[in-house]
Parts: C-alpha cells; sequence; structure tokens
C-alpha cells in the first residue's frame, strides 16, 4: 500500500463512522459557529509589566470541520484554545462571536465542553458507572433511566468502549481514557467541543483513532477544536481545518492542502517527501529565514478566514444562532438537592471500593491502638501515673491530628484535577459538591475512630461511664475533622510537595500551643500567650479530653499501695496542675466546631478561587497576582 493509499484509508475510515454519529439518539443542538477578531490575552511577569501571549489573532471555527490549532512551543496555541472555551478570559481583550452574536460567557458553557490533556478520571468507578454517573448529573430526572442507558450505549458503542464498560478506569490503557472523557462530555450532546492537545502520549494508532472518532463526532454537526503538536502526515491529512500560530500571530488558515501553494506563493518551497505540518511550523519559528511576518502579513493575521489557491469562497451565511433558547436552560442538568445525592452516592461508593486505603488506615489505628494501651496500660485509674495519663490523652491527639490531615493533603490536589473538569464542564455546582464531599468523609473517619478508642479506652482502664465514653469519642471525632479540613485548606491551594512542608509546619505551633501553661496556673501565662492559645484547635481538644477523663464528680484516684504518697489522687488537682482548671467541655466542642467550620469555609473559597476563570478580585486574588509578580510563579 502506498503513502496516498494509507492517507486515503484513513479518510475513508472517518467517512465510514459519520454515519453512526448521525444516527445517535441524543438530543439534538443548534450549529455554532466561532469567530473572534483582534484577540489579545497577556499574563504578568513582574510589577510593571505584561508578557503578550496572543496579538491580535483572528479566525472562524465553522460547525461540522474538525479544527486543529498548530504552532511550536511557547506560540500560544493552548491560550488560544482556552481563551475560546473559556477557561481563560480574565486577561483577554477584543470579541468572540457565537453565530455572529457577542459571547456571553455563562450561556457559551452551557454549549461548550472543555477535555483537558490530562485524563483524570474518578479511578474506583467502571466506564459504565462513571457514564451513568455523567447521564445522571447532566440529563437530570427529565430523561428516564431506558432512554440514558441507550445513550450510553449509543457513545460506548461509537467510542468503542463496550469492551472496556465493566474495567475501573485506573486500569484502562491511554487511548481508552482520553475516548472516555470525550465519552462522559457527549451525554447531554454539546454542540462544541474542545481538546488539549488529545493526542499527548498516545502511540501512533491511538493517536489515528482518536482523530478519526473526532472527526466522525465533528460531521455530526458539532464544532470540534483541538489544539495538537505536529501530528504525522496521516493524522494531519484528517483535519478539515488548520489554524497555525507562531509567537502569538496567525500565520496560516485554511485546508491542510494549501499549506504547500500558500509557502509556494510566499516563495518558501516545502522539499518533497517532507511532511506539511512539520516544515510549515519549522519555517515559522525561523528555522528557514525569518518569514514571520509576510507569513502573517498574508493571512492578514487571521482575518482571512481560509487561504486558498482557489477564487475566493463566498462569504458564509451566519445561522440562526438559537441562542436565547440556550438563555433558558437551567444551568445544571438537575437540582442541586439531585446533585447532592449523586455525588454522595458516587463519594461513597469509591470511599468502600479503595479498600486497600481504607484496610491500610484501619490497621494503622488498630496497631497503633494496641501500642498505646500496652506502653499506658492500666494508667487511667492509677493514681502514681496520673500525669503519664495526661501524655496518653495528648499522644491520643497527635494520632488524630496527623492521621487524618497528612492524606488529606496528598489525595485533594489529586482531587482538585477532577473537579476542574467536571465544574467547568458544567456538571454540578460547587455547593452539592462540596457538602457531599464534607460528609461522605465523616462516617470512614468515625469508623476509624471508634475502634482505636474501643482498645485504648479499655486498656488503659479510663472510667468506664457511658457519658465519658460518648464525650471522649466526641472531642477525637472533632479533632479529626478539624485537622482532615485543615489539611483540606492546605492542599486546596499548594501541591502535594508544598503541603507536605505547610501542613506538619503549621502543626508544630499547635501543638506547643496546646499544652503551654503546664505547671503553673493559666492566669500567670502571659496575656499574649493566652490569647494565642485560642488560635489552637488542639488546646481545646487537649482541654475537652482532661475534663472528660478527670472533671465532674468523679471519685479519688486509687493510689497504689507500694507509693508512699500520691500528690494527684484528686482528680481535679491534675487540671489544676496542667493549667486546666477553667476548663469546660461544651466550651471545647463549641471551639472545635467552630475551627472546622472556619477551615470548611476557607477550603471552600480558595477552591471557588480556582474555578473561576476571570479576572476576580479580593484578598487571594491580591495575594496570588501579588506571588506571581514578585516570584515569578507560574498558576
Amino acid at each position: 500500500m502506498t503513502a496516498i493509499d494509507n492517507l486515503q484509508h484513513w479518510r475513508d475510515m472517518a467517512e465510514n463512522r459519520i454515519q453512526n454519529a448521525a444516527k445517535m439518539t441524543m438530543i439534538r443542538r443548534q450549529p455554532v459557529d466561532i469567530e473572534f477578531t483582534d484577540l489579545c490575552y497577556s499574563v504578568p511577569v513582574s510589577r510593571t509589566c505584561n508578557k503578550l501571549i496572543l496579538r491580535n489573532v483572528s479566525g472562524y471555527f465553522k460547525s461540522g470541520e474538525l479544527t486543529a490549532i498548530l504552532g511550536p512551543s511557547g506560540a500560544g496555541k493552548s491560550t488560544l484554545l482556552n481563551v475560546l472555551a473559556g477557561y481563560r478570559i480574565g486577561d483577554s481583550t477584543n470579541s468572540v462571536l457565537v453565530n455572529g452574536e457577542t459571547r456571553d460567557i455563562k450561556t457559551f458553557r452551557k454549549l461548550s465542553r472543555y477535555i483537558m490533556q490530562e485524563d483524570v478520571h474518578q479511578h474506583c468507578l467502571t466506564v459504565l458507572e462513571s457514564l451513568q454517573t455523567a447521564a445522571d448529573l447532566k440529563l437530570g430526572k427529565s430523561v428516564s433511566k431506558e432512554v440514558k442507558m441507550k445513550q450510553i450505549t449509543e457513545i460506548l458503542d461509537l467510542l468503542r468502549l463496550t469492551n472496556s464498560k465493566d474495567t475501573y478506569t485506573a486500569r484502562l490503557s491511554g487511548g481508552e481514557k482520553k475516548r472516555l472523557s470525550i465519552a462522559l462530555e457527549l451525554v447531554n450532546n454539546p454542540p462544541v467541543l474542545f481538546l488539549d492537545e488529545p493526542t499527548t502520549g498516545l502511540d501512533d494508532l491511538s493517536s489515528a483513532q482518536c482523530i478519526t472518532l473526532l472527526k466522525s463526532l465533528a460531521r455530526g454537526g458539532r464544532t470540534v477544536i483541538c489544539s495538537i503538536h505536529t501530528p504525522s502526515a496521516k493524522l494531519f491529512s484528517l483535519f478539515d481545518n488548520v489554524y497555525i500560530v507562531a509567537q502569538g500571530q496567525c500565520v496560516f488558515q485554511g485546508c491542510g492542502d494549501d499549506i504547500v501553494p500558500f509557502l509556494e506563493s510566499l516563495d518558501i518551497h516545502c522539499p518533497k517527501h517532507y511532511n506539511p505540518a512539520d516544515f510549515i511550523i519549522d519555517v515559522s519559528s525561523g528555522e528557514y529565514g525569518n518569514h514571520h511576518e509576510k507569513m502573517v502579513r498574508a493571512i492578514d493575521n487571521g482575518r482571512k478566514h481560509r487561504w486558498s489557491k482557489k477564487e475566493e469562497p463566498p462569504k458564509l451565511i451566519r445561522l440562526d444562532s438559537g441562542i436565547d433558547d440556550i438563555k433558558e436552560m437551567p444551568d445544571y442538568g438537575c437540582s442541586s438537592l439531585d446533585q447532592f445525592t449523586i455525588l454522595l452516592s458516587r463519594m461513597s461508593l469509591q470511599i468502600w471500593r479503595d479498600w486497600s486505603n481504607f484496610l491500610i488506615k484501619v490497621i494503622i489505628h488498630l496497631g497503633v491502638g494496641v501500642l498505646m494501651g500496652s506502653i499506658f496500660y492500666k494508667y487511667g485509674n492509677d493514681a502514681s501515673k496520673t500525669i503519664y495519663n495526661f501524655g496518653f490523652c495528648f499522644m491520643s491527639l497527635i494520632l488524630f491530628m496527623y492521621v487524618p490531615m497528612l492524606p488529606a493533603i496528598v489525595w485533594f490536589p489529586q482531587e482538585v484535577k477532577c473537579i476542574k473538569r467536571e465544574f467547568f464542564n458544567r456538571w454540578y455546582g460547587l455547593n452539592a459538591y462540596y457538602f457531599a464531599l464534607s460528609i461522605s468523609r465523616i462516617p470512614f473517619q468515625m469508623v476509624q475512630g471508634i475502634l482505636y478508642i474501643a482498645i485504648v479506652y479499655l486498656m488503659t482502664e479510663q472510667p468506664l461511664e457511658i457519658e465519658r465514653i460518648v464525650k471522649f469519642t466526641s472531642i477525637v471525632g472533632l479533632v479529626t475533622l478539624c485537622s482532615e479540613a485543615f489539611g483540606m485548606a492546605i492542599s486546596a491551594r499548594l501541591s502535594i510537595v508544598n503541603g507536605i512542608f505547610v501542613g506538619p509546619a503549621l502543626s508544630v505551633p499547635n501543638l506547643l500551643l496546646s499544652v503551654y501553661g503546664m505547671g503553673s496556673s493559666i492566669t500567670t501565662v502571659p496575656m499574649w500567650i493566652r490569647i494565642s492559645m485560642y488560635f489552637s484547635y488542639l488546646r481545646f481538644g487537649l482541654e475537652g479530653l482532661i475534663v472528660t477523663i478527670y472533671g465532674g464528680a468523679r471519685e479519688h484516684l486509687i493510689c497504689p499501695e507500694e507509693e508512699v504518697y500520691c500528690p494527684l489522687k484528686i482528680p481535679r488537682q491534675l487540671m489544676k496542675e496542667v493549667g486546666m482548671e477553667d476548663a469546660n467541655f461544651w466550651r471545647s466542642c463549641f471551639f472545635m466546631m467552630f475551627y472546622f467550620i472556619i477551615f470548611k469555609v476557607v477550603c471552600y473559597f480558595i477552591l471557588r478561587q480556582r474555578l473561576k476563570r476571570s479576572r476576580s478580585s479580593g484578598l487571594f486574588w491580591l495575594i496570588g497576582r501579588f506571588i506571581k509578580t514578585h516570584f515569578n510563579l507560574n498558576h
């Protein structure tokens, strides 16, 4: 088979799948054309200087066509895709038109879906379960389960995922993960699809299958736009429209077959047997001399919607936009309550299926419980070991500070990546997601805490009174919730590496303030230290445990016969010795609940700020902009 026959074979493959895409029973959408004129985008590099990424580029992308945005590294192709998708709009200027009307970003987000370069999925769900969840969230209760299942079956068949429908997403190949990412966004048949380098990390066969699939989706009446890095000649032949950027400007827009004639018109000759896509990118990068400016002039920086060696095509007829109908659509496919229910079910199922992680935590709590029980064996009612029993309470708090906090710092940044994709593509609102996330983790945290308490409470012979046991468990549970919320607040903005450093570092003053004042009355502690102690939720946790064990009408502790004198035989005496004579259980609970809410609220606002795509204001934006401009850090 010759090279020409091979290219024709791949073209035929794309055309053969058009009929399947056209026969799908999904919701019909109005075709969407996208036009942009004199589009600019800049990023700050210092306090007084911005770097211009896109420089007055223009272009026109039609529905029913597969468009590729090409360019050398750093040319601005991913930035252009992000701006058109609405993923980054804060520092862009000039207009983007949708079917001839000025784009309303809120309405446009109902029309379009953005498939990111990195395929992040819920790793403990199967392919079918992932699609069912997406269908429930996007289509809601207005569509019956039978219709949803029929659509899912069609999508699985179209994207060749039927044989993998019962496979966990963590076990999919790179090509299957990419196709699943596309499948999840096809459930409600969006008319516009944006893809950021969909072939990255795929082999030649998987890349060809992916581009063939995208072409068939475009032929179904959708506008499919993707950025791509140096495609092979085989892939390049499948694109209907090619948009090439270099140095933030458009150097070509048109059919791939017209690249060689376009270059020849500028007296630039492409060698035979050379991939035209590679050659024009090399030329625009300056490998064959400085031809950038004349290429930009020849295409008028994209204002010439198509360069063709033939006569200028007739002016495109604007579509009846149907935007007013889109504006009337709800923001999401189902209500906030339904979103919460679906997400809570999904999260609980994932936690339950991640049995290795859960088993490790159970083993840790059981192992540490046996160890702590052995070290402090029968210290709870021994008057000669009272101060050591105080150490048992303190060590228990350290356990329930680090064990929930450190995993949260590790897993939550990965979860944020998934939130970005699903939230931006209008799966659900942040409020519903955040409430479901918060509630889904409580039962599993409580189970682990109860296992630990059941061992150490009996082995250390703490007072066997129902009220004290319930209070002890409550304090431990509140410390657990505060610690996990604290870890999530840290990891909501920081990377895993930075979070692993910042989390333990911030825990040190928390620990120190929790035990400050031992051996003296609280009234002798300097005022500024006493005020600082109110910022340590562990201080309130420790006070709560001490009041639970030694407060109330507890009888005197037992002084062993071999001991001559037990100075801390009276329970209240220990509280005075450690500076907690004024401690109150309900006050401790109140302040820990207060800090739990504070940490949750901080995490929520940081997360919301990260999910916002427009230029924002306020404290978080000012801090972020200060760091970017003064330390030259990337977002």
